[in-house]
């Protein structure tokens, strides 16, 4: 890139090209214009404004659907309620083996395991039932903000361990809130 030297430029030509003269110059030629070049020319150079006229209409058209487009977005965006998003993430195990110990000192003729995140219930006879359901139950109602899902139950003969089994599986709910953009 070349430096500008402003000790060569000859200001008092810049001077003249910015004078009231030189205005009036340019004025005169661009009347005179039609007259010096052909029609042709002029019809050409007439086509081209137009053009270009059309197309910045066009374009600020567009540009103003543009806008009200993004201002109806926007109010879309507004009026959307923000949703929280609900998990179910795993109960810790020191708090389930605490509370599978309280439930084997009250249901005592069954037996009860947790197994990490889940609770297993074993029943030797089908005559325990009512002490199988009420544990199911307990534990159904057990901790806060548990929720508990039914992995496996099996009641009657064809249960492969014990007359009447139970896996439960323990989840806490969360409700976390989704940051808006």
């Amino acid at each position: 890139m070349k430096k500008i030297d402003f000790k060569n430029i000859n200001w008092a030509m810049v001077k003249g090209w910015l004078s009231f003269r030189s205005l009036d110059n340019a004025n005169l030629f661009l009347e005179n214009l039609p007259q010096n070049t052909s029609k042709s020319v002029l019809v050409i150079v007439a086509i081209i404004w137009g053009v270009a006229a059309s197309l910045g209409l066009y374009t600020s058209i567009k540009l103003q659907e543009v806008a009200e487009l993004s201002v109806k977005l926007d109010e879309s965006k507004a009026l959307s309620p923000v949703v929280p998003k609900i998990q179910d993430k795993p109960v810790s195990i020191s708090e389930i083996k605490s509370f599978v110990d309280n439930l084997q000192n009250i249901y005592k003729g069954l037996e009860i395991k947790n197994n990490s995140s889940s609770i297993d219930v074993f029943a030797r006879s089908t005559a325990q039932f009512g002490q199988f359901r009420e544990a199911i139950g307990h534990i159904q109602n057990g901790g806060l903000g548990w929720r508990v899902n039914v992995e496996r139950l099996c009641v009657g003969k064809e249960c492969k361990q014990s007359p009447l089994t139970a896996s439960l599986k323990i989840y806490k709910v969360s409700v976390e809130k989704i940051v808006s953009e």
